[in-house]
């Protein structure tokens, strides 16, 4: 008799063919106004999942005149990054969730989708990197903060260092120079954790450290587990830095994984997911600024007004309040990274954000994989995307990272979270 996994493993080859008779179509769906086809259903989504391998002497690729270089490796996935005010980094590492399966399908996918992640157990902890003498070169590597739960957004602000775990917000009290946090963090609020089929908890911090913005994504792909279960998900909350009260600040967001704050403007920007299962070239998933109060259209409408029928009972109300997306970055590249550059990046990538693209699982032929950037004009995106590093994904499914977080130093280099391989990559101008 063959073992559950053989027979898990058989039944996902068969599906999978059975669903991928022809070529998927053109990937490319950039800016404000990309093409939406057709809606597809399929008894199981195209997937094509990544096949891990080590780097070796290998190392992504980067723009002529940049280098790349590992400064931390043998990580616990490493999600996210953080610079602090003396260029030390913070890495915020793990992995959540765990919601259960709710049809065989979603047994069959998972399987699959395990398959293209890293076996390294979770560290939930924070981890942090220290350059000495400013060459680029971290020459030490120490624990900060360990014990807790699947930390992922990071947000600093005079002496506090809040993290945003799967189930609260919390803070730690800063010191210039610390390698290791000084005691237990205090708890600023609790954050919708039940079944957490999105578990991550993007964050950003206002400019005068008032507020803090998490994004919240939703308990299911369409509302599958029910509205009850969509209560405070799907959204990003508002949190009094100081006394933890909070508010939805924008709702209809899928699954918001990156919030940043627009230097010059102070307005706030996200990278969103859409939803799956309708095809290989829908949803867009979209980087847009945030507005106060705007609905985005998930789960009753997607990209603006284009109705998901999927969903009952329609809402007509929603779907003519939902506001479009300002960038679409392409269906199903899975963005988790985000971050506004600085000129001291380069002339070419001066102006504009950086993202950092996981890369798709459920498409023929694969998407993302990668980081790019969107060229800014005027303060909004303007022109297709530049890829800035790839070379994660070999064209024979050969994968060796998958970039998530990326933050900018403001000395001028890029941070590169990448929790395949368990890395942390550092792009810089060759000076």
């Amino acid at each position: 008799m063959k073992p559950a996994g053989a027979l898990v493993a058989l039944a996902c080859s068969t599906l999978v063919l059975s669903a991928c008779g022809r070529n998927d179509p053109d990937p490319a769906q950039y800016g404000p106004d990309p093409a939406l086809p057709e809606m597809e259903t399929r008894l199981l989504p195209s997937m094509t999942i990544a096949e891990p391998v080590p780097w070796g002497d290998r190392e992504p690729t980067v723009p002529q005149n940049y280098t790349i270089t590992a400064i931390a490796t043998d990580l616990k996935i490493p999600r996210q990054t953080l610079v602090l005010p003396n260029g030390d980094i913070i890495v915020a590492e793990g992995r959540g969730g765990n919601a259960p399966a709710l049809q065989p399908k979603d047994v069959i996918a998972g399987y699959i989708k395990a398959k293209g992640t890293t076996s390294v157990e979770s560290g939930d902890r924070l981890t942090l990197l220290r350059d000495k003498d400013g060459d680029g070169v971290y020459e030490e590597q120490t624990v900060y903060a360990e014990d807790l739960n699947a930390p992922y957004g990071l947000a600093f602000f005079e002496g506090k260092l809040y993290v945003a775990n799967q189930d609260s917000l919390v803070r730690f009290d800063y010191e210039d120079g610390q390698t290791q946090a000084s005691g237990p963090p205090a708890k600023v609020a609790d954050l919708p954790s039940a079944i957490n089929h999105h578990w991550t908890k993007a964050m950003t911090i206002s400019p005068d450290g008032r507020f803090l913005y998490v994004g919240i994504g939703s308990n299911s792909n369409i509302t599958e587990r029910g509205m009850v279960a969509e209560v405070d998900r799907a959204m990003v909350w508002q949190v009094d830095a100081e006394t933890g009260a909070h508010k939805p600040y924008a709702t209809g967001l899928r699954n918001p994984t990156a919030l940043t704050i627009q230097p010059e403007t102070g307005q706030l920007w996200a990278v969103v997911n859409e939803r799956d299962e309708i095809g290989p070239n829908l949803v867009p998933d979209y980087l847009t600024s945030v507005r106060e109060g705007g609905f985005y259209g998930w789960p009753y409408s997607y990209w603006g007004s284009n109705v998901d029928p999927r969903v009952k009972p329609e809402d007509p109300e929603k779907v003519a309040s939902a506001i479009v997306p300002d960038y679409s970055l392409g269906s199903h590249v899975a963005a988790l990274g985000l971050a506004f550059s600085i000129p001291a990046m380069g002339e070419q990538f001066a102006e504009g954000v950086f993202v950092g693209e996981h890369g798709s699982w459920n498409r023929k032929e694969p998407v993302g994989y990668k980081v790019v950037f969107v060229p800014f004009r005027d303060g909004r995106p303007a022109g297709d995307p530049i890829d800035f590093v790839t070379g994660f994904r070999d064209d024979d499914g050969k994968t060796r990272g998958r970039p998530v977080g990326v933050t900018v130093d403001p000395r001028g280099a890029l941070i590169v979270a990448d929790d395949l391989s368990n890395t942390i990559w550092r792009v810089a101008p060759v000076q």
